[in-house]
């Protein structure tokens, strides 16, 4: 079966490269003739090949002053800039949204499907850490804010309904659209590059990694900041970093003699960091994680807290073939004394099996699931059309 209709994908917006990114060039692969659309389109030449050399059409943030740099800051009219964008002339709408991506305008003679990597953060579970990043937790700037914030609420739960289906990344995120949206929606996880992701061509015997890793942006959601604490906690113990952003200065005050710090690296060299890690640490609760999949990949076991997408990717010590130990909550404390403990336990983790459990997140695996979730629903409202 194939789906003989006019496409738009709709992203929330083009500017760099991450795990949403990924998902958005699978779906383009998947339809390369589909005209792409977002808030604004900055992404470099160098990366524009991974969707095919597009060009999205963008909304009238793309025009305004400063918007390059700046465009994030301009919440208040993501909902009215999504909204400007005209995809009348399209049978079906396939957006990726973790922002407003959703909301665009559609009718009931359209079909609109969301691959949903989660509902908006900023209205939703992380209102308050957003209002404190921006200095904006009290105050009369605080009390605008705030009321700017349940306006954006408002309109993203009303917008839910311009959706025909959602297409979750997780079970996790998936509880989060039944809780935000009343919606039900298919989990579909996202891809994970395990062919470029894999062991070391010359497998190292435990004594050999001698090093920790963590890896993400410098934000605080990711709470880097409590693993590099955890460490100055273990001096013994060495732990590599990678990664930049706002929160970097405050991080690496934090850091003992045995904590090194990387800028972003290309993938080939994280690639090499991986293989070669006693463990990947993960202290965010994230909507699904990827770099857990890629480390798993690589032969390689990950600490992570037990909560979100983790629990979906991470097989804890004690379970079958097990992949990686869990801690119970995000302190510095909890995170030294597992590491302690996956010290003691390393040995119940194969690194076969870590290579196994990441090969059920490959990118083949993601294309044939969402080709075919996407059939069915084109299916179905073809039938009802008729």
């Amino acid at each position: 079966m194939s789906v003989a209709a006019r496409v738009a994908i709709i992203h929330d917006w083009l500017d760099t490269w991450r795990g949403g990114e990924n998902v958005l060039a699978e779906i383009v692969g998947l339809y390369p003739d589909a005209d792409l659309f977002a808030l604004v389109d900055f992404l470099p030449e160098a990366l524009r090949s991974h969707i095919l050399g597009k060009h999205a059409r963008t909304s009238f943030l793309q025009h305004i002053p400063g918007a390059r740099r700046h465009f994030r800051m301009m919440l208040p009219l993501f909902p009215r800039a999504i909204e400007s964008l005209n995809v009348s002339r399209y049978e079906l709408v396939i957006s990726s949204s973790h922002a407003v991506a959703k909301g665009v305008r559609t009718t009931d003679a359209q079909l609109h499907i969301c691959y949903c990597h989660t509902p908006m953060r900023y209205a939703w579970d992380l209102r308050d850490q957003y209002l404190a990043d921006g200095a904006l937790a009290s105050g009369v700037r605080g009390t605008f804010a705030r009321l700017m914030l349940d306006r954006v609420r408002d309109w993203d739960r009303a917008t839910s309904n311009r959706v025909d289906h959602f297409v979750a990344n997780s079970a996790f995120i998936r509880d989060r659209i039944a809780r935000c949206y009343e919606r039900d929606a298919t989990v579909v996880h996202p891809p994970v590059d395990v062919a470029f992701f894999t062991p070391s061509p010359t497998p190292l015997a435990p004594h050999a990694r001698d090093y920790y890793l963590a890896a993400s942006r410098f934000v605080p959601y990711k709470r880097i900041d409590l693993i590099v604490a955890a460490f100055a906690k273990l001096p013994a113990k060495r732990l590599i970093v990678v990664g930049e952003g706002p929160e970097a200065p405050r991080i690496r005050a934090l850091a003992g003699t045995n904590v090194e710090f990387m800028d972003e690296l290309p993938r080939e060299q994280l690639r090499e960091l991986l293989r070669g890690a006693r463990a990947f640490i993960f202290a965010a609760e994230e909507d699904f994680g990827i770099l857990p999949v890629e480390a798993q990949a690589c032969g390689t076991p990950v600490i992570a807290y037990g909560r979100g997408g983790a629990l979906e990717t991470v097989r804890n010590i004690g379970s079958p073939r097990p992949t990686g130990l869990f801690f119970a909550t995000q302190t510095a404390d909890d995170i030294a004394a597992t590491v302690i403990e996956f010290d003691a336990l390393q040995q119940n983790v194969a690194a076969v099996d870590c290579r196994d459990n990441a090969q059920q997140f490959s990118v083949p695996r993601f294309g044939r699931e969402m080709r075919e979730f996407v059939e069915r629903a084109w299916a179905g409202f073809t039938a009802r059309e008729r």
